[in-house]
């Protein structure tokens, strides 16, 4: 982290105060996080996970419960992931039709991934970096493309009932998140 004169110094302090207690009103509001829980916090390599990371490891220092946070990262191979490969993915070419997106079979196929994962390490939740704001753009996304009123849960029990899924940073804006990742300068 850089060295920030006095005044961007108390300016941050007060950004960090209020993604802490965003996502420490979201773990409340949706008992996100439990007595003895193992969270596993998913890694992308971008500015919400990132951030995600940082505050649920300072909110565990504080927190009036026991849990274990187990960071993890999953190589999607970009950017520089070879393009053919994709195509050549036999799920993908038998299940998506020639000239349509892969993203959301993409994305089921990851989140399976992670399911497994999870259930190896013995994972009681599995924490993706969703903010508001992609919890808005999602709901709107479904009205308009979908034709249906759903967005991203802040907390959800998979299709099978045996993952947790929870998003902390729930009530949290892209905008300090940004703002956050650029004082915090992480590697993204």
């Amino acid at each position: 982290m850089q060295l920030l004169p006095e005044k961007e110094k108390y300016e941050f302090n007060k950004l960090q105060k209020r993604l802490r207690s965003g996502v420490g009103r979201a773990i409340a509001d949706f008992n996100m996080i439990e007595e003895g829980d193992r969270v596993m916090v998913c890694l992308s390599g971008g500015k919400d996970s990132f951030t995600m990371l940082q505050i649920l490891m300072s909110l565990q220092k504080k927190a009036p419960i026991h849990f274990d946070l187990i960071a993890v990262n999953m190589d999607q191979k970009q950017p520089g992931f070879p393009e053919h490969v994709l195509p050549d993915y036999s799920i993908v070419k038998s299940k998506i039709p020639e000239g349509k997106t892969t993203c959301g079979l993409c994305s089921r196929l990851r989140r399976g991934t992670l399911y497994a994962f999870a259930e190896e390490i013995n994972a009681t939740k599995i924490a993706l970096g969703h903010h508001k704001d992609d919890i808005v753009q999602t709901l709107f996304l479904n009205m308009f493309h979908g034709a249906r009123l759903s967005a991203m849960p802040p907390k959800l029990l998979s299709d099978d009932k045996r993952n947790v899924v929870i998003r902390p940073l729930a009530y949290c804006r892209e905008k300090d998140i940004e703002r956050f990742s650029r004082i915090m300068e992480y590697p993204i």
